[in-house]
């Protein structure tokens, strides 16, 4: 019942009559009575009411109280379009690529009746819906779990490191992760820190819309990862994702400078401060920087999938006072990214909070809210005292990058210092001495 976002009375009610989220049910209240599919409350805060879509499609609230009853008059069978099996491929002489399902709109599907999105499509369905992967590689394909990605967590970005590296050990040239695009520049950024000399790509690939809508970005998404990831000159961690709003190409990101910058558009990601990698068009990967290392498959990969998660991301804004600060200090938090204002600036008003915490053993990290460019706290004298308090500056790092990278040190090294060293250091492409301007600049 955890699905259905009731709780308190409604949940009761619910459960007392053996229902389920889209079951069809009949309430009556009074002389009216009203029969239809039962939905997810629309306040999840509110267990007074029940609510249900109406054969009509309009969805009605019935407010739960003395008089009113309620009858389930079938489960519900779920639109769930089958599928036609396609037969896995095997060509020989084809690179061998191996696909990692953690849920997203990639892999889900439509219920048309109620229009829910649910994660429910596998790794081969994957492969049913783009046959035309036979012929780019040799699939291994595989369900490690099945999340929206608001649900992602860095427990679970041990468990991708751990089954990227097993793929890679099994024989895979390359690796594909499948991912909700809402948290996947974070897990990408978590990737590039816990596997370490990769024998060849891991291409994380979601999609803006899922695989059965005729606007779907999945087809050409998935089909540009896997040619990164079977073809592709480089081994690191990347996104691939389109490239504009069209379906003629594909850009490669890397997995510590790419952030989504739309909420819809098919072309939501960018790479900031840094050119995209690569592009994916008509079949071919064409550079458009310089990797950080060559595929070589004599490589053993090495994890360190280590996550400290008491680290928190905290935006700094008129009015910002420090108070949130103290509380995560209380609370036993170890490390504290600012994504400051301009070159990585906060209020004097939180400045005994930030010393306080500095004073503590926590660490803080000074990133910019304006993503494009870079902090530099020598210019002002805001900067100058942050410093002088033990503030790191973070350089040209997206603040989710920081905040992933911050994670992982703390997770490798109870010693501070070194902490703070590896926090300074350049280590997956995250963090450049000086910042170029960026023609993808928008």
């Amino acid at each position: 019942m955890e699905e259905l976002g009731y709780w308190g009375k409604a949940l009761s009610v619910v459960q007392s009559v053996g229902a389920s989220i889209y079951d069809r049910v009949r309430l009556r209240k009074g002389g009216l009575v009203f029969e239809g599919l039962l939905m997810p409350p629309a306040d999840p805060s509110d267990d007074q009411h029940l609510v249900l879509k109406l054969d009509s499609g309009y969805n009605v609230g019935v407010r739960i109280e003395e008089g009113v009853e309620v009858e389930l008059v079938a489960k519900s069978p779920r639109y769930r379009p089958e599928l036609p099996e396609v037969p896995m491929k095997v060509r020989e002489g084809l690179p061998k690529v191996a696909i990692v399902s953690t849920g997203g709109t990639i892999a889900s599907r439509v219920d048309y009746v109620t229009g829910a999105v649910y994660p429910a499509l596998s790794a081969r369905d994957l492969y049913n819906v783009v046959p035309e992967l036979g012929d780019l590689a040799s699939i291994d394909a595989e369900v490690l779990m099945s999340i929206f990605s608001e649900d992602m967590h860095p427990t679970l970005w041990s468990k991708i490191a751990e089954a990227v590296a097993r793929k890679f050990e099994e024989g895979a040239e390359g690796v594909v992760v499948t991912h909700g695009t809402d948290t996947m520049g974070y897990t990408a950024a978590a990737l590039s820190f816990a596997l370490r000399d990769l024998p060849g790509p891991v291409v994380l690939v979601g999609a803006q819309r899922s695989s059965d809508r005729p606007s779907s970005d999945a087809a050409l998404n998935l089909m540009s990862a896997v040619t990164v990831a079977s073809r592709a000159p480089f081994a690191e961690v990347v996104v691939v994702m389109h490239g504009d709003i069209s379906d003629t190409h594909a850009l490669v990101h890397r997995g510590t400078r790419v952030r989504k910058c739309h909420t819809s558009r098919r072309d939501a990601f960018r790479s900031i401060n840094h050119p995209p990698l690569a592009k994916v068009e008509g079949g071919k990967v064409e550079l458009l920087a310089k990797p950080l290392r060559d595929r070589d498959p004599e490589r053993r990969v090495c994890i360190d999938a280590r996550f400290e998660e008491k680290v928190a991301l905290v935006k700094v804004y008129p009015g910002f006072d420090g108070s949130l600060i103290d509380f995560l200090v209380d609370k036993g938090f170890r490390g504290l990214v600012l994504e400051g204002t301009g070159l990585g600036h906060a209020p004097h008003a939180s400045f005994d909070s930030i010393k306080r915490a500095v004073d503590s053993g926590v660490v803080v990290v000074m990133t910019s809210q304006c993503l494009w460019g870079r902090i530099n706290m020598n210019v002002y004298r805001t900067g100058v005292e942050l410093l002088r308090m033990g503030v790191l500056p973070g350089g040209d790092m997206l603040p989710e990058t920081a905040l992933v990278k911050l994670m992982w040190c703390l997770g490798q090294t109870e010693d501070l210092e070194e902490v703070k060293e590896l926090m300074l250091t350049n280590l997956a492409g995250e963090l450049q001495e000086r910042t170029q301007f960026s023609d993808y600049l928008r």
